[in-house]
């Protein structure tokens, strides 16, 4: 069976109407999910309503791993806090299109920028960099107590964040490593010998949140925050650090995620999420997120290596990437190490 007749079986089942599907076409990229845009009209429905979907299927191989189940609710859980599209449905068997996937709303009439491309917003930089570091600090002040994300989240204790985080991550390159990683190895030791002070508030933490995973409408609003595969509870510093990271510049050192300069960006935070911003825990979590940047980059090469899964975003990830985040290990390290 074709995906677009699995489609239309499947959503014929769930909204118990005949449903067609037209327009089915593949998103280049994607580094954890096949996703796939898509136009469904249901027979009988007032005003013929076209409903504007994307799919997002499981790989058959992955740059990372992670919990479909947990991306989706972490959709349910901040819909409506933060701009978000709609989720609408979750299938972990895999029976109706070959692999698990989930549905969800689809925004049109916006623009991603490239992470390799200079000075993607121009003159709306400042107004996205205002809207985008907003939005993230009310991702850290909301309360997620009772919300979906919590029935597939472990919750940490605050002085735990650091060290789950960095076991998994840890973890992922001693798994995934196909050749000997001295500097990503000698941060790990650094990170394991000094570590941050405890989460100030334990919050959902996006994981990705960087230029190129938003969707704008090119005259300075935010229309979306995308790619949620990596949700999890933890230390809402780990966010702020990795959307700092030097990889997401635009090759501007003078400005993060190439829109605002970074004291304004920690200022506009502050202001939003209600929490202050330790420069020691910045320090620790801007390292940290190098390291956990060389390990999506080392099981990228390994699955590139291995034939399972030939994306290019893959092969780009565990060249350029890599050795872009041994340079910034190699600096942070020196400057922390006093080299």
């Amino acid at each position: 069976m074709s995906l677009a007749a699995g489609l239309e079986s499947y959503l014929t089942d769930l909204w118990g109407a005949p449903t067609t599907v037209a327009n089915l076409s593949r998103i280049p990229g994607g580094a954890s999910r096949e996703t796939y845009r898509l136009d469904a009209q249901v027979a009988g429905e007032t005003g013929g309503q076209t409903h504007r979907m994307i799919l997002r299927r499981d790989p058959t191989g992955s740059l990372i791993e992670t919990d479909r189940r947990l991306e989706f609710l972490a959709y349910r859980t901040v819909h409506g806090h933060v701009p978000v599209p709609q989720a609408i449905a979750l299938e972990q068997d895999g029976r109706a299109l070959e692999r698990p996937f989930f549905l969800m709303e689809r925004i049109d009439g916006g623009v991603v920028a490239s992470p390799f491309t200079f000075d993607p917003y121009g003159a709306h930089a400042q107004a996205l960099g205002e809207r985008f570091f907003t939005i993230l600090g009310k991702l850290a002040a909301l309360d997620h107590d009772g919300t979906p994300i919590r029935q597939a989240a472990e919750l940490p204790a605050a002085q735990d964040c650091w060290r789950i985080a960095l076991d998994h991550w840890a973890g992922v390159i001693e798994a995934d490593e196909q050749h000997p990683q001295p500097i990503v190895r000698a941060a790990i030791r650094h990170l394991r010998r000094n570590p941050p002070p405890p989460a100030q508030r334990v919050a959902l933490v996006h994981g990705d949140y960087r230029t190129g995973n938003f969707m704008h409408d090119g005259a300075g609003r935010i229309l979306a925050i995308l790619d949620w595969e990596m949700a999890h509870l933890g230390d809402p510093i780990e966010d702020l650090g990795w959307a700092f990271d030097p990889l997401w510049n635009h090759f501007d050192e003078t400005r993060v995620d190439g829109m605002i300069p970074r004291e304004r960006a920690i200022a506009i935070w502050e202001a939003a999420s209600g929490l202050r911003v330790d420069p020691e825990a910045l320090a620790w979590w801007s390292l940290f997120n190098a390291v956990k940047g060389q390990a999506i980059w080392t099981s990228a090469a390994k699955e590139y290596r291995a034939g399972g899964f030939t994306d290019p975003i893959l092969a780009i990830s565990g060249w350029y990437t890599a050795r872009r985040h041994d340079q910034i290990l190699a600096e942070r390290l020196s400057a922390l190490e006093g080299f």
